[in-house]
């Protein structure tokens, strides 16, 4: 399996897809960078007026409800029913799911439209599946990802999705099989975005592996926690200098550091 996530990193490197995110303020210019970085193309576009023709023109699409507001929900809404008309993946990050009911209203309609794809912490994986007892903490999750497995199973079946649960173990849910990756490091954690950025990342790789989306999604997971390990080893604890650092690292990874570090099971 090790060979064919490096087959899929390559592929995105060399057919550099357009992925078009709809995605939060915060973390627009990191993801972006991020998928410049691992060979993708990224467009940040919301307006009503182009959705049609810009999810018509992407290779996939992301959806991150992040900052949220009304008429990004309506920008969202167009978008996904153009990429399911045209069948194109696309991928669903539940930021925040159980901190408001105006996001959880959102989260209930754009479901209904079937994501190929959804990335998640195991608290908004959990609160997706109406399995999360204690409020969320913001985009902070209160659980260990294997505590939301159970969840990610439910929404599997009933949405038909690929689901995946970040975590200090990222948990991959196909229909079939079930993947856990364990690189990463804890630094990750102090730079915001970098669950945002595993979404993105996840979009660029469906994009180029359409018929294969639990594939696409543990070969984004995988260079995403390599990418993130080898950053921290080399940032001496400085979550400022990791941020460059893992860019670095996703545009600089070579195939023997990758296979020497993926931890899968």
């Amino acid at each position: 399996m090790k060979e064919q996530i490096w087959d899929q990193i390559q592929t995105v490197r060399q057919q550099a897809p357009l992925i078009h995110c709809i995605t939060n303020f915060v973390v627009m210019n990191s993801t972006a960078n991020a998928l410049l970085a691992a060979g993708a193309s990224p467009i940040m576009a919301h307006a009503h007026s182009e959705m049609n023709d810009m999810v018509s023109i992407a290779d996939s699409l992301v959806i991150n409800i992040g900052t949220l507001d009304e008429y990004w929900v309506e920008s969202m809404r167009l978008a996904v029913k153009q990429a399911n008309l045209l069948g194109k993946p696309w991928v669903l990050d539940p930021v925040g799911a159980g901190a408001t009911a105006f996001r959880d209203v959102t989260l209930k309609e754009i479901l209904q439209f079937h994501p190929t794809i959804i990335r998640g912490n195991a608290s908004e994986i959990m609160a997706l599946a109406n399995q999360n007892t204690s409020l969320t903490k913001g985009v902070d999750s209160l659980h260990e990802s294997n505590e939301a497995t159970e969840a990610a199973k439910q929404l599997r079946v009933e949405f038909g999705s690929v689901v995946c649960i970040s975590g200090a173990t990222d948990i991959i849910v196909g229909s079939e099989r079930i993947i856990r990756l364990s690189n990463g490091h804890s630094l990750m954690t102090k730079v915001t975005g970098m669950g945002c950025t595993a979404t993105a990342l996840i979009g660029a790789f469906v994009a180029v592996n359409p018929k294969d989306s639990f594939m696409a999604t543990v070969s984004a997971m995988a260079l995403m926690g390599v990418a993130g390990q080898i950053a921290a080893e080399k940032s001496n604890g400085r979550p400022g200098i990791l941020q460059i650092n893992f860019l670095d690292a996703l545009y600089q990874l070579s195939e023997e550091e990758f296979l020497n570090m993926v931890r899968i099971s």
